[in-house]
């Protein structure tokens, strides 16, 4: 049975909103402004080389699909990029139509269901990068296994949110802690018994 894994750079404030610059957020590219050193970087390679597949939301699946297929090959990048690129690809999406991107498959039907299915088909972990609606739903239907928070220490005043605003009270145990580079956190939390 799979785990899901849901990874995220985060602001002090919750924002998760754009850290790489493509979404024309007015912060876009906050990430970028911390130096997350030879740790933080190695920290990001692992978790992608150690996943079994991808479980995305449309948003974060369409800005990835756009930008690693050109990447494979780069010589900076190493694995990174191949793995990216040939790993299971899941996306769950009610309005996407097709999904060209290496071994993908869009998910569409009962939220719940079609996850269970994922952790069922696949041995191993499930990675979700950013994608903050749909770890959200995840987080409602009771099924993020664990919550990997890269804390950068910038507040950003706004943006999209990791958590959403249900009153839903949520325990997680903390099972690592550790500071990279510039101050960024590295947070990694389990669901509580």
């Amino acid at each position: 049975m799979g785990k899901i894994v849901a990874t995220e750079f985060i602001s002090l404030d919750g924002v998760i909103e754009d850290p790489g610059g493509s979404e024309d957020f007015v912060h876009g590219a906050w990430t970028f402004e911390f130096d997350r050193g030879p740790e933080g970087n190695k920290f990001k390679l692992d978790e992608v080389m150690e996943a079994e597949a991808q479980l995305l939301g449309r948003v974060t699946y369409e800005g990835f699909a756009e930008a690693w297929p050109e990447r494979e090959g780069d010589e900076g990048l190493g694995d990174f990029a191949e793995q990216m690129n040939t790993m299971p690809k899941y996306v769950y999406s009610t309005t996407l139509k097709s999904a060209d991107w290496q071994n993908s498959t869009i998910l569409s039907g009962d939220f719940p269901s079609e996850i269970r299915t994922v952790k069922d088909e696949v041995d191993g972990i499930i990675l979700v990068a950013g994608s903050a609606t749909l770890v959200q739903g995840l987080i409602a239907a009771d099924l993020l296994d664990e919550l990997r928070l890269m804390v950068f220490p910038v507040t950003l005043g706004g943006g999209k949110r990791l958590f959403a605003d249900d009153g839903r009270k949520v325990p997680l145990t903390l099972t690592d802690a550790r500071t990279v580079g510039a101050g960024i956190q590295i947070l990694t939390y389990e669901r509580a018994a």
